[in-house]
Order: structure tokens, then C-alpha cells, then sequence
């Protein structure tokens, strides 16, 4: 809806990722193997372990990640946390509320994939390349400094809206998830 993610709709419109649930409040271990499980599916880039029923603080839950690192060692995992409060100060600051989501849920992408997102050659248009040759940009720049520059601008200009799209997703996901009898786990 918003392209803060330049790899979301084509991973997912080609089938590239795959989902694990873990119920309650989950052990490591059950995190780990749901992780391994997702990973190991043939055709997943990207992997996502969602735990629908689990009520865990922001920080617990960055430990807990942390924790799944350990276990896996092959993945880049991010945490996306559902209390994720919007700080327009920096692009890095922004990364905690671009992560916010309905459940808490672990992202994993593996190492390999990231490095060959890193060491790809760039696509520059022709704006940027007179920005190159003026010494304006560099033709190395991170491709995640970028992106975080862009979703910063995109999210400066259209917070409320995306506010407004967010509390809508989680109104949506407590009408359901009551509908059909899931419950939170503390």
C-alpha cells in the first residue's frame, strides 16, 4: 500500500514466504523449531513466526529475538512488536514502528539472501547518476540507508493515514480473533 518495503509484494505475490504460528506463550525452543520449520519450506525467502495469542513487552520480546539468533545462526530476524510508537526524529528511529504488526512476530530472511541484496549492483536513474558524477551520492550507498531514507520520507508525509491504516488492522484483528475464540497469553 505504501512500498516501505521494496521486496514485500513481490516475495508475496510469488509464494516466497512462509508462516509458522506458536500458541500461548511459546518456550525458545518452540520459537526455534516453528523458525527451522519456515526456513526449511522450499520456496520461503522470507519467514515469519507469528505468535497470535502472546502478550510480551517490546523489550522482553527484542530479548527473545535474540535469543532465536542463537538457535538459528543462518537468519537475519527482526521482531515486529504490536506497541510500536512512531519517532519521525531519524530514518533509524522510524525502523521500530515500520515493524509494528498486528501479533508479535519474527521475521527471518537468510543470511545469503541479504549479503546478495548488499553486493547487487545498483539500478540508478538518470537524476541519480548526474548526482553520482556531481559527487552528490555515491554509487555504493547502503541499500538499507536508502530505503530507510525513503520509508522516512514516505512515512513524514503520510503518518496520519498510516496511523489511521494500523489502528484499523489491529480493531480488525480484535474482532476476529474474539470471533473465533482466540485469547491472549501473558
Amino acid at each position: 500500500m505504501y512500498g516501505l518495503c521494496p521486496w514485500a509484494r513481490g516475495a508475496r505475490l510469488a509464494g516466497e514466504i512462509a508462516v509458522e504460528l506458536v500458541w500461548g506463550a511459546p518456550s525458545i525452543d518452540e520459537w526455534g523449531a516453528a523458525a527451522k520449520r519456515a526456513l526449511a519450506q522450499p520456496d520461503a525467502r522470507v519467514a515469519m513466526v507469528v505468535a497470535p495469542e502472546l502478550v510480551i513487552e517490546p523489550f522482553a520480546f527484542h530479548d527473545l529475538r535474540n535469543r532465536v539468533i542463537e538457535i538459528i545462526g543462518t537468519a537475519g530476524i527482526a521482531e515486529f512488536h504490536p506497541e510500536a510508537a512512531i519517532d519521525l526524529k531519524t530514518p533509524a528511529r522510524l525502523v521500530p514502528f515500520l515493524r509494528r504488526s498486528p501479533d508479535p512476530m519474527l521475521q527471518l530472511v537468510p543470511l545469503a539472501l541479504l549479503e546478495s541484496v548488499r553486493t547487487s549492483a545498483l539500478a540508478v536513474d538518470r537524476a541519480q547518476q548526474a548526482q553520482i558524477l556531481g559527487g552528490y551520492m555515491s554509487p555504493r550507498d547502503d541499500v538499507a540507508a536508502r530505503i530507510a531514507e525513503t520509508n522516512h520520507e514516505t512515512v513524514s508525509a503520510q503518518h496520519v493515514a498510516i496511523i489511521a491504516t494500523l489502528d484499523a488492522i489491529a480493531e480488525d484483528r480484535r474482532t476476529a480473533y474474539a470471533r473465533v475464540g482466540i485469547s491472549e497469553y501473558r
